[in-house]
């Protein structure tokens, strides 16, 4: 299943979000600045092409069908947009292997905003993973989004509202994005066309847990052949360490973790001995936040909560 945001010509649980911004569009009102924020996987980049596609084909042949949500995939923009050719769109998000979005991306951006185009249609900035850029990557975007050029549009994605600066959220108009256990649940099985509980064993998953990242999961099983039904959390964690699948790919880390954090979740509510288990988790993922920011070896890590916690 493809995840890619820029090509998710349908849009799922999100038609609130987007009539509200939308509709400011229509009537003018809609400001310069949005900020999507919520947790990774809920479809916030999505929808952010959808919205763009909206405005951008809305003079062009098979326009965006907004009873439906849905982007035509001969439209010339989104045609465009696939592989970043548009006008009158920029992106900015990480670099391959980066951890930050540096300040020469914005720099490179700003040069962008600066110059006219062929017509006189609206442009935008899509920023996603705000929450990486440096510090001096926020200070150049903060003078550039305070008084942007006519007719640009700056729209952020943020996945870890706790990084924002308030400098930069306080220039924004914020959409709290967020799905209840049932509609995550509900827009997986329409994603899907099938239920989500005959494929994965309910044990895995979390009241938390947001499309994308079940997504996520469902494609790394089917890339190894793994059969979600048969496993429970306890066993699934044993798999992902013993065979060592978090090494150099980021999303099964990133799902290691989210069932890491899972079972300390349910081992909490059973323990007798809550204040040492509380310890290790905090110590566990401070340790993995380290990891990632210093690039430091998570195995060691992993082997020691399974030590703890799996083989005992």
């Amino acid at each position: 299943m493809n995840l890619k945001p820029s090509e998710n010509t349908q849009l799922y649980g999100m038609i609130d979000y987007f009539k509200e911004i939308t509709t400011l569009y229509n009537k003018k009102k809609m400001p310069t600045k949005i900020l999507l924020s919520g947790k990774k996987g809920l479809g916030k980049s999505t929808l952010a092409y959808h919205i763009i596609n909206y405005i951008l084909s809305n003079t062009e042949d098979f326009n965006y069908d907004s009873s439906n949500l849905v982007i035509n995939k001969e439209n010339r923009s989104f045609k465009l947009l696939q592989n970043n050719s548009h006008p009158n769109f920029y992106l900015i998000d990480l670099l391959t292997d980066k951890k930050v979005i540096d300040i020469s991306q914005i720099r490179k951006m700003i040069t962008y905003t600066n110059k006219s185009t062929f017509n006189n249609m609206d442009r935008f900035i899509l920023i996603d993973n705000i929450e990486s850029l440096n510090k001096n990557s926020v200070n150049a975007l903060l003078k550039v989004i305070e008084e942007p050029n006519e007719n640009i549009f700056f729209i952020l994605i943020n996945n870890n509202e706790k990084y924002i600066l308030p400098t930069l959220k306080s220039r924004c108009l914020t959409f709290k994005i967020n799905f209840t256990f049932d509609q995550s649940i509900n827009i997986l099985n329409e994603i899907l066309n099938e239920n989500i509980f005959d494929l994965i064993n309910p044990d895995l998953i979390n009241y938390y847990s947001t499309p994308g990242e079940i997504i996520n999961l469902i494609n790394f099983s089917k890339d190894k052949n793994i059969n979600l039904s048969d496993y429970t959390l306890f066993n699934f964690l044993i798999l992902l360490i013993d065979n060592e699948y978090y090494k150099k790919n980021k999303l099964v880390k990133d799902l290691l973790v989210n069932f890491i954090e899972l079972f300390f979740l349910k081992e909490y509510k059973l323990s007798k001995t809550k204040v040492s288990l509380l310890n290790f988790y905090h110590s566990f993922i401070n340790k993995i936040n380290d990891s990632e920011k210093f690039n430091l070896d998570e195995e060691s890590l992993f082997l020691e909560f399974k030590s703890k916690l799996l083989n005992g």
